[in-house]
Formats: structure tokens, sequence, C-alpha cells
């Protein structure tokens, strides 16, 4: 095969012209890109992994064996320092995830909630309104039986 350019006299916004690449077969790709790049198996049913701590929030959808089907964080919304645990970031990033993998395919999930922070609810609401049914709410919040020995008394 011989290749052909393919030139197209469009404009940009400022008014340059713009000119195509030549265009080439389809180079094979690596083995190890090849692995990288996986293919996640969308069910209708899934879960909803929300972990909220002090300092940020994070939504990963996943489905039934735990692969990830879509994830976000408040601080891949664009949210900066404490603006990070507030239930309005908390919102923006479960609607962003959770339209990803409605768009993918995930119509109910149960939800797992773990951590004090403060986008818990707003970020469950959130994934609802969506379009996806939440069927089951767990708290999966680890809580300690008198683990670590605290810090010695404090002599003022």
């Amino acid at each position: 095969m011989k290749l052909r350019e393919i030139i197209k006299n469009e404009k940009d916004y400022l008014g340059t012209t713009i000119m195509a690449k030549a265009t080439q077969a389809q180079q094979p790709v690596s083995a190890k890109a090849a692995a990288k790049k996986r293919v996640v198996k969308v069910d209708p049913y899934g879960d909803a992994h929300i972990s909220a701590t002090f300092n940020n929030l994070i939504i990963s959808l996943t489905n039934k064996n735990g692969q990830v089907i879509s994830w976000s964080s408040a601080g891949k919304m664009g949210f900066k320092g404490s603006k990070k645990n507030t239930p309005y970031a908390a919102q923006l990033a479960a609607g962003d995830a959770a339209k990803t993998a409605f768009d993918a395919g995930l119509k109910r999930v149960d939800v797992y909630v773990k951590g004090p922070g403060a986008g818990r609810e707003s970020a469950i609401r959130s994934i609802s309104q969506s379009g996806i049914e939440v069927v089951m709410i767990k708290d999966v919040t680890p809580l300690p039986h008198n683990g670590c020995r605290p810090p010695k008394k404090r002599r003022v």
C-alpha cells in the first residue's frame, strides 16, 4: 500500500490553515501497552466505594469482581486544600464518576462508605440523582478494637 497524503484546507479559530499529517497503517501496539489497557466487563449491577477522609474524597464504581469501571475524586474535579473535603466537592466528584459509569451500562449499585469525611451523604445522593439506583448503603469504616497505645500524658 502506498501512503496517501491528505491535505485539508480547514482553518482553526485563529484563522491559520491546518494541514493533516500523512495517514499510515496502524503500527502494532507493544505487549506492555496492550497489557496496560485492560477491558473491564460492565454489568448492570455493581459496587460504589466511597472513601471520605479528612483531606479528600474518592469514589470508585466497580463491577462485582472489583474491577474499576470509573472513578473520580474531589482533587480530580479541581478543588484544592480544604475545599476538597466539602459536600459540594463530593457531589461533583460522585456525579462525574456516576455519569461515566452510567454511560458504560451500570444501572444499580451497592454503596460502601468508608471514613469520617464531610461529603459522604451528598456523594450518595449525587450517584442516585445521576440515574443509578442505590440498592444498599453500608458503612465499612475501620474501627480499632483498642489498637495502638496512645501517647503518654502531657505534663504542663
